[in-house]
Parts: C-alpha cells; sequence; structure tokens
C-alpha cells in the first residue's frame, strides 16, 4: 500500500514518513499542495494524509480540487486545528478521517487502516486468505494458527497480494507498493523478499505466473 504524506513541518514530516514505513507502508512525503498535485498525477497512491495549512494552497483546496475533479482517493486529515467548525469544514470538503495533532502514531496507524477498510467496505480489520490470516493493525501474520515473524517489506509484500487475492501482481506493481521516492531498490528487491517469503510460508505460498507477476496461493491443502 502505497501512502502520500502532504505536511510542511518537516519533523512532523518526516516523523510520519518513517512511522509508516516501519509499518511496511511504501510512504512518499511533500510540503505543500502544488507538489501534492504533481504528485497525485501518477495515481499510484492508496491514501492522502493530508494537512491543512500549507503553503502555496491550502489542504482544504486541495481536497476540495480533487473532489471536483471525481478524484476518489483516501484522505485522511491530520492538522492542529481542533475546533468543531474545522473538523467539519474538513470532512464535507470530502476527507474520509480527521486526526488532531498530536497525536500517538499508533492511532494514525489504526485509522489509516480504518478508511482502507471502510472504503473496501470491510469491517473486520483481518485479511484472510485461505489458512494465511495477516493483521495489518498489529502487523502479525499467522499460518495455520501460528505466528509467522515477517519483516515490514515482507509484511508489505504479502498485503499487497493479498489485498487482491488470486490477482497476478507484475514486479513493478509490488516494487510501487514496497518502496517510497528516497528508498533505495535493488534490481531483484521483490524476488529476495518473495524468496524470504517462501521460506516462512511455504514453497508455494507465492506463486510466479510467467511473463505477468506474482500472486499469493491458497495454503489450506499445500504442505508448507
Amino acid at each position: 500500500m502505497r501512502l502520500l504524506v502532504v505536511e510542511d513541518d518537516p519533523m512532523i514530516g518526516e516523523s510520519i514518513q518513517h512511522g509508516l514505513r516501519k509499518s511496511g507502508f511504501a510512504a512518499d512525503w511533500v510540503r505543500d499542495g502544488k507538489s501534492a498535485e504533481l504528485a497525485l498525477g501518477n495515481g499510484v497512491y492508496d491514501l492522502m494524509i493530508l494537512d491543512l495549512g500549507l503553503p502555496s494552497k491550502s489542504g482544504l483546496e486541495l481536497l476540495g480540487q480533487l473532489r471536483e475533479q471525481g478524484n476518489e482517493i483516501p484522505v485522511l486529515i491530520v492538522t492542529a486545528r481542533d475546533s468543531v467548525d474545522d473538523r467539519v469544514a474538513g470532512l464535507n470538503a470530502g476527507a474520509d478521517d480527521y486526526l488532531v495533532k498530536p497525536f500517538d502514531f499508533n492511532e494514525l496507524n489504526a485509522r489509516v487502516n480504518a478508511v482502507m477498510r471502510r472504503r473496501a467496505g470491510k469491517s473486520n480489520p483481518l485479511m484472510i486468505y485461505g489458512a494465511l490470516t495477516l493483521d495489518p493493525i498489529a502487523h502479525q501474520a499467522t499460518l495455520r494458527g501460528s505466528s509467522v515473524v515477517l519483516s515490514a517489506k515482507e509484511f508489505a509484500l504479502l498485503r499487497a497480494l493479498m489485498a487482491v487475492p488470486g490477482a497476478v501482481l507484475s514486479r513493478a506493481e509490488l516494487e510501487e507498493a514496497l518502496y517510497g521516492w528516497n528508498e533505495e531498490v535493488g534490481s531483484n528487491a521483490v524476488e529476495v523478499h518473495i524468496h524470504n517469503l517462501r521460506n516462512k510460508l511455504g514453497s508455494h505460498a507465492i506463486l510466479n505466473i510467467r511473463g505477468a507477476g506474482y500472486r499469493v496461493s491458497m495454503l489450506n491443502d499445500v504442505d508448507s
């Protein structure tokens, strides 16, 4: 899952980006509304975390413009503006949720996952496919009821595949889900993470579809 952070405060922006990456998200960070417009033009983002007090174009202006253009990207407003009027204005402009600074990062993480669940029409945070279960909030994976320890990138890759169970994702799509702009991507990084996942989940857990990409396998009847 790839997120865009729009925050002009360097300390807050860097902190949010760092925390999101530790949680297994690919996260890019821009500092003003104009830069956010340009970043959103490539259509790769699953959610935007938006500050309201931005230079060049306010967060509300940016959000209103996006909704007028028919852009339905999920938006979580994160701002120091805590009045009821401010919250109402943000939600009426098209935000999916509103979080007031200062906040605990665990709450931000939970709200990101909650927004994505609501957009997908799901109430249960768990991602279940056969004998494999992923809990995005607790950042835990289990196979046949046994806990599996995954790195942040392994967890992110598995989450991307389980978000569309049975579908084939290309290497480029997986790289977009795993890495932000300034993260170094090795030539075989995706293959290395898939190799590690197979070691932990079983050799048939991730299937290689020749010439197309990868998909997660239904593991009920597959020996690990």
